[in-house]
């Protein structure tokens, strides 16, 4: 079972979806940061200085609270409808950035199948010259 378990995980496909959460793990964080501290301020800023992981609805009764930790400190239930829209814009990052890689992977593929189309074949081995007269012989008789 060991063997059949290291034969497994050897395999390249699991090796590759490895590399790729590693990957994605990474680009999650460059996401967050680009959401959060490059794209959300100024929309705030552009919509009244509003933050958008701030925005809350207190749905248990008592006083307001001023940010969505406090009430959070406090213990209220809330419905966190901020951070859902930033949840939102970052999956329409990725999804873009998924989509534009691969667009691009796309175009080379093409391209190269082309170039493979266009190539000339390459030229044939003396085996290949040989066996080829020999067919051409053995066609004649």
């Amino acid at each position: 079972m060991l063997k059949e378990f290291q034969k497994f995980i050897m395999r390249g496909n699991v090796v590759d979806l490895a590399v790729g959460v590693i990957i994605g793990a990474a680009f999650t964080g460059i996401v967050n940061s680009l959401v959060t501290d490059i794209i959300m301020p100024p929309i705030g800023v552009l919509i009244g200085g509003i933050d958008f992981s701030d925005l809350y609805i207190q749905l248990s009764g008592g006083p307001h609270f001023p940010s969505l930790a406090a009430a959070k400190a406090a213990g209220v239930a809330t419905l966190n409808y901020g951070l859902f829209l930033n949840a939102i814009i970052k999956f329409i990052i990725v999804a873009f950035a998924v989509f534009m890689l691969v667009r691009g992977l796309n175009k080379l593929m093409a391209r190269l199948q082309r170039e493979q189309e266009t190539a000339p074949p390459p030229p044939m081995t003396t085996q290949e010259t040989l066996l080829t007269e020999i067919r051409d012989l053995l066609k004649n008789t």
